[in-house]
C-alpha cells in the first residue's frame, strides 16, 4: 500500500458522513447475535437484509466475554472494513473504548465517542509503531483486554500481527483470530513457508517447541507457557474462530 492510495482512503474516511451510534440508545440491552445481525455482520448467524446466513461467531463470543459486558475495558479490532462489527461491540461492551484498525477506512460508516479509527497497514511495523505513538502505548506495554484479528486473513499477517500485538494483550484478555484456517483452505493466502495457524495452535495446547521466523522466541515463550485455547467451528466449512486467553 503507498502513501498516496493510504492518504486518499484516510480522507474519504474523513468527509464521510457517518451514521452517529450513541443516539441509539435502545439496543443497549441486546445480544451480540441481535446486534451483529442488525448493523450487518457476516459475525451473525443470520445478517443482512436478505438475513444471508453468517458464520456464527456470535455464540462463542458471548460465550467467552459476557463477563466483559458492563466492564470498563479496550478493544482492539484489526479489520474493520464498514465498522458493522465495531458498533455492534460499542453497544454490547458498554464501558469499552474500541480502537479499529483497517488499511481502507473509506468503508467505514458509523461513529461513536468510543470508536477511534486507524487507517494503516498493519504488515507494516513502522504503521504500528505510529499507531503506538497515536494512542500513548509502549510497544511492549499491556493495555488491551480483547484483540481481534478478523483482517487479510493471509497466513503471514495473522502471525505478523500476532507477534505484534500479543504483547499488548493483559493477563486474562483474549486474542481472537478468526477464519484461522483460511489459508488452510485458499491457496492465495498461504503465502508464506511458515507454521499454519491449526498447527501453532496444536504445538501450544501440547506444549511443544517449534520455529518461527516471523514470531519472536518471547512471543513463543508466552504462548507456549501462559495461554488457555478454545477452538470452534462456525455455520460454514471454512468457518473457524480461536480464543487465546492470556493466563
Amino acid at each position: 500500500m503507498n502513501f498516496f492510495s493510504l492518504y486518499k482512503r484516510n480522507f474519504l474516511y474523513l468527509i464521510k458522513k457517518k451514521i452517529n451510534i450513541d443516539n441509539e440508545i435502545n439496543l443497549k440491552k441486546k445480544s451480540l447475535e441481535n446486534l451483529f445481525s442488525y448493523y450487518g455482520t457476516d459475525k451473525a448467524n443470520l445478517w443482512g437484509k436478505g438475513k444471508t446466513k453468517g458464520h456464527g461467531y456470535s455464540k462463542y463470543y458471548e460465550k467467552h466475554l459476557f463477563q466483559l459486558k458492563e466492564k470498563s475495558i479496550n478493544l482492539l479490532e484489526i479489520g474493520s472494513y464498514s465498522g458493522s462489527s465495531a458498533a455492534s461491540f460499542a453497544k454490547y461492551f458498554t464501558q469499552a473504548n474500541i480502537f479499529c484498525i483497517d488499511i481502507n477506512i473509506s468503508n467505514f460508516k458509523f461513529y461513536s465517542k468510543r470508536i477511534d479509527v486507524f487507517g494503516m497497514d498493519v504488515s507494516n511495523y513502522k504503521s504500528i509503531l505510529n499507531f503506538y505513538k497515536k494512542i500513548n502505548l509502549t510497544k511492549e506495554e499491556s493495555f488491551f483486554d480483547i484483540i481481534i484479528d478478523d483482517g487479510s486473513h493471509k497466513l503471514s499477517d495473522i502471525l505478523f500481527t500476532l507477534n505484534n500485538f500479543f504483547q499488548n494483550l493483559n493477563k486474562g484478555g483474549f486474542y481472537i483470530i478468526e477464519d484461522f484456517k483460511f489459508p488452510n483452505y485458499f491457496k492465495h493466502l498461504n503465502d508464506t513457508d511458515e507454521i499454519m495457524i491449526d498447527e501453532l495452535i496444536e504445538k501450544i495446547e501440547n506444549k511443544k517447541d517449534f520455529h518461527s521466523n516471523i514470531i519472536s522466541k518471547e512471543v513463543l515463550r508466552s504462548l507456549k507457557n501462559n495461554t488457555k485455547i478454545n477452538c470452534y467451528k462456525g455455520n460454514s466449512g471454512y468457518s473457524d474462530i480461536v480464543f487465546i486467553q492470556k493466563t
